[in-house]
């Protein structure tokens, strides 16, 4: 199981530039809203995309996806850390928790890969 980060945590962490965030939704959901600065990645493309998208395997990264019911997050942890990640965390509550406190939150699709 990923350890997991608290809101308040990850939002010192993004404010601080310390974190890597990675959404691991669908791309249309990515493109209604993610957290700022967030990466998209699911679970079908880590092992294609990560090298590009996280080259420092000992960086801080978190995933995240819709709520705590959404297993999305975890699934990418895991391979992530399949893949040598050493600072793997899980936003277990997700988008619907950021944005519901009232967080800032993006949109757009990601950029061009």
């Amino acid at each position: 199981m990923t350890a997991l980060i608290s809101r308040d945590d990850l939002r010192a962490a993004i404010e601080a530039g310390t974190v890597t965030v990675v959404d691991a939704l669908p791309e249309s959901y990515y493109a209604q809203q993610h957290l700022p600065g967030a990466l998209n990645l699911v679970e079908d493309e880590v092992d294609a995309r990560a090298a590009d998208l996280l080259p420092n395997r000992n960086a801080p990264i978190v995933t995240y996806c819709s709520n705590a019911a959404c297993g999305n997050s975890e699934a990418v942890a895991t391979r992530l850390t399949g893949l040598g990640y050493t600072d793997v965390r899980k936003y277990r509550d997700g988008i619907q928790d950021w944005a519901e406190a009232g967080l800032p939150v993006e949109s757009g699709a990601p950029a061009a890969r």
